[in-house]
Formats: C-alpha cells, sequence, structure tokens
C-alpha cells in the first residue's frame, strides 16, 4: 500500500464544491434546475459531483422511476472522492463517475451542469453552443461562468484572459445562441470569500502540521500568491454568475 501523500489529499479538502457556493444558495439552484423523477442528470467537469450528488437526490431515487446520473471529469482524484461520497449516501447505483474529457461527451441527458467549466470547450460561447447537443429537448441546463463585475485591471485580465464578458454581455450571449435564461443569480461577497478562503485552508493546514516538508516552502509561495492575487486584485472585480438555462 502506498502511504498517504497528505498534501495532495489536502488539496480540496475543506471545499464542499469548486465554486463561490453557499448551501442556500445551492438550494435554489437546484429548485430551478427543477430536476424530474426518473431524469438523468450530467455534470460536465464534475471534479467531486457534489451538486450532482444533491441533483439526482433532488430528483428522486425512491419510487419506481428513479434519477440517474452522469459525473465527468478529467482529475481522477476527484473522480474517486465523489465515488466514496456516492457509496457513502447509498447512491452509487444512482450515480456514476467517468473519466473523460467534457467536450467529447455526447450522450444527452434532460438536465446539464456545467459550472466553472467552459474552458474545457474552448471558452464561452463554444460551451453554450456545444451544450445544445448534451441536453435533451424541454430540458435544462445550470451554467455557472465568470464575468467583470467592475472594469478589470491588467493584472487581473492577465490572470483570467480579455474575453471574460461583464453579465449583461454573458447573458446576451446565451439568448443569442437560442437559449432562453430562466434564472440568473450570482456569487456574492461571502460566497467568494468562503471559496478563496477554502480553496486556500486545506493546506494551510498542511503547512501548519509539516512546516520542515522540503514542499513546504513552494506551497506556502502559492498559497500567498493567491491570497494576494484575490484581495488585491480580483475580489471584487469577477464575479460567477449562475445561468438556468431552456431551450
Amino acid at each position: 500500500m502506498q502511504p498517504t501523500d497528505h498534501l495532495a489529499a489536502s488539496r480540496y479538502a475543506r471545499m464542499r464544491w469548486n465554486t463561490p457556493l453557499s448551501e442556500e444558495h445551492a438550494s435554489l439552484l437546484l429548485r430551478r434546475l427543477d430536476v424530474r423523477p426518473g431524469s438523468r442528470v450530467l455534470d460536465l467537469g464534475c471534479g467531486w459531483g457534489e451538486l450532482l450528488l444533491r441533483a439526482v437526490v433532488a430528483g428522486g431515487v425512491s419510487g419506481p422511476v428513479a434519477t440517474r446520473g452522469v459525473g465527468v471529469d478529467t482529475d481522477d482524484a476527484a473522480l474517486a472522492r465523489g465515488r466514496r461520497l456516492a457509496e457513502g449516501r447509498a447512491l452509487n447505483r444512482h450515480v456514476a463517475f467517468v473519466m473523460g474529457e467534457a467536450a467529447a461527451w455526447h450522450e444527452p441527458a434532460d438536465r446539464v451542469l456545467c459550472i466553472g467549466s467552459a474552458h474545457a470547450f474552448g471558452g464561452t460561447g463554444a460551451a453554450l453552443d456545444a451544450l445544445t447537443s448534451v441536453v435533451r429537448p424541454g430540458g435544462r441546463v445550470l451554467f455557472g461562468e465568470g464575468y467583470w463585475e467592475r472594469p478589470p485591471t491588467a493584472e487581473a485580465e492577465q490572470i483570467f484572459g480579455a474575453e471574460v464578458p461583464d453579465l449583461p454581455g454573458l447573458i446576451e450571449d446565451a439568448r443569442q445562441r437560442g437559449w432562453r435564461v430562466l434564472h440568473v443569480s450570482t456569487a456574492d461577497q461571502r460566497e467568494w470569500d468562503d471559496f478563496e478562503s477554502t480553496w486556500l485552508a486545506g493546506r494551510q493546514e498542511w503547512l501548519l502540521t509539516y512546516p520542515e516538508d522540503p514542499r513546504a516552502a513552494e506551497v506556502r509561495a502559492e498559497l500567498d500568491d493567491r491570497l494576494r492575487q484575490y484581495v488585491g486584485t480580483y475580489r471584487g472585480v469577477l464575479g460567477l454568475a449562475y445561468l438556468v438555462l431552456g431551450r
């Protein structure tokens, strides 16, 4: 048996999901997604699939018509975590986690999650186009994507790219590609602060526990750079929008 790599295990350890999203906001989005009994739910770029698992439960996993889900990602460790979560909640017969590229998936579903994964398709517009082929007629997509809340500095553009839209531009892009925008909400500042803090937290705790590890200096520099970038460059500048789309 291989020894546990505590650094690798700490990376997302304190995160509920890899997006700025509170429990209350997640519940709202699942209600707007309106998962029906017997639906097929697909999560492209699922990570460990926490929201996918909740979407499947929201649709119902008991009775004659059970909801089923598939999560697709390229992160083997995240997929393994998702399988453990599914097994621990007795959902392993209802949810499958598949190693693969989000952009290469073509099997359609009734409800599709694509949060923070547009880059896997080549950008926002390409993702909105590609999603038309994986959502069934009458289905819905929960699409989470970044936008500029305020005009970005050159440093912010260098981090995230000049092609990031503002919120009206993001919504108009979806509308022009044939989507009806059924719901719009955005991550608030507390959600962002919690997301950034928990993204750091597992490895911050690792540093406190293993300060003499040979990797500690590199990890410390990475985390310090991320915190400086967040509070100094893109806090209150980069937003995250959650759109429920139908067509």
